[in-house]
């Protein structure tokens, strides 16, 4: 690879990370992680893991480096979710239904570039928002039980991942990325929790924070034959702590992005038509901050403390389905469906009016469009079906310290994703 290349790739990184310095935000569709990456894989559900179809690819499969050829791939994506909670059974008097969508639209961009550098060997790097998480309550759910001001969330991860794929042969690649990950966090209007913490000073209205971590991801695709391509691909955790919210995650504010890992396969029969299908497992329950229960505040382990009281999230895992159409050389069409596990048990809904991830069914229609001189447009659109999670036993009955008067939370989540993108191909 040339100086000219290498400058090009490093230059479309910063630009992308700048862009990210705007303020905006994502919330993510499988939990808290990103259902797909690229508009190609956003179009069909996320189907992507032994399905390479542009320089995202990487993203979810490094062995599709060596795939896609030589291109350049510029995305926008509007997310608009819509969030709630409501109260029930509550002897505080806190019973209403709370609106989380005091900001309503969220614009992510990506950037990606994937060059050959021999026959067997590519390069490449993507830069793109591997997930998030917003709310925004202007009345505040927890008021009744001593909150002030607006309460809400913003969680965001930036990912980085340059990637390396080698083809050992004419039906398989190998690939290894880097994800440089900046995560930025902020919370306000749970001041009340400062009472159950070990560090009351730094649980909420601290402003934002961040943390930069590192981790691998590893990839391997295969065509046993022709028609049939396999993939398998695996992400590590990555180390990340906010230190001004150690009051609030557990072992003193550390927030991992989680470990994950998925296999896929892509059909096509002789004909227009390819099918393909994923399965993902995300593992949230290793990431204490998230997966350990608020059962432990009850019993006097405080917030903040070594495996201290979280969230209560499940590892989610995802099937993905897919099919695409070719109808003519210059127009192709998509269509994807993906099911997630229920991340949000429903003992655990009082904590998660914060953190509402439970949508499970996404329905997702796209298409790409070739122009003269090998560019492409590509365009899509996305529904997280709305989905209630109704509490059972959520509310700690009694009153202060030990109790919030008993009763249920109900959190719901729906989502409405649109997304276009343009890819340069010599």
């Amino acid at each position: 690879m040339n100086l000219r290349k290498v400058s090009r790739i490093t230059a479309l990184a910063a630009a992308t990370t700048l862009a990210w310095g705007l303020p905006t935000a994502a919330q993510a569709t499988n939990g808290y992680l990103s259902h797909g990456f690229g508009d190609k894989a956003q179009g069909q559900a996320g189907v992507g893991i032994a399905w390479a179809q542009d320089a995202l690819a990487a993203a979810t499969n490094p062995a599709g480096t060596a795939e896609v050829g030589e291109r350049l791939d510029l995305g926008l994506t509007l997310f608009r979710p819509s969030r709630s909670a409501d109260i029930v059974g509550n002897a505080f008097g806190a019973d209403a239904r709370y609106s989380g969508d005091g900001k309503k639209n969220f614009y992510i961009p990506e950037i990606a570039y994937a060059h050959p550098l021999s026959p067997t060997l590519a390069a490449g790097i993507a830069v793109y928002g591997n997930g998030g998480l917003n709310t925004d309550y202007h009345t505040n759910p927890y008021g009744r039980f001593g909150a002030a001001g607006t309460a809400g969330v913003d969680l965001q991860q930036l990912f980085v991942t340059p990637s390396l794929a080698w083809k050992p042969s004419t039906d398989q690649s190998l690939g290894l990325a880097v994800n440089l990950a900046w995560q930025k966090f902020s919370a306000q209007g749970i001041g009340l929790f400062a009472g159950f913490s070990a560090d009351p000073a730094h649980v909420s209205d601290q402003g934002n924070d961040s943390s930069t971590g590192a981790g691998l991801r590893l990839g391997w695709t295969i065509k046993p034959v022709q028609a049939l391509s396999l993939g398998v691909t695996w992400a590590s955790s990555i180390h990340g702590k906010f230190k001004k919210y150690s009051g609030l995650f557990a072992n003193g504010g550390r927030f991992d992005v989680p470990e994950n890992y998925g296999l896929g396969l892509a059909f096509t029969p002789a004909g227009a038509w390819t099918f393909g299908a994923d399965w993902q497992s995300i593992r949230y329950s290793k990431v204490a901050a998230v997966g350990d229960s608020i059962a432990p505040l009850l019993q006097g382990v405080p917030l903040g403390a070594a495996n201290g009281p979280g969230f209560g999230w499940k590892d989610v895992n995802v099937v993905k389905l897919a099919a695409a159409w070719r109808v003519d050389p210059t127009l192709q069409l998509r269509a994807g469906y993906s099911h997630a596990s229920e991340s949000v048990p429903a003992s655990q809904t009082f904590f998660n009016i914060l953190a509402p991830g439970v949508v499970q069914d996404h329905f997702t229609l796209g298409g790409t469009w070739s122009l003269a001189g090998g560019s492409e447009i590509s365009s899509f659109i996305g529904l997280g079906a709305g989905k209630t999670v109704k509490g059972n036993g959520s509310i700690p009955p009694g009153n202060p310290p030990g109790g919030f008067g008993g009763g249920n939370a109900d959190v719901r989540l729906k989502e409405t994703i649109l997304g276009i993108a343009y890819a340069w191909k010599p």
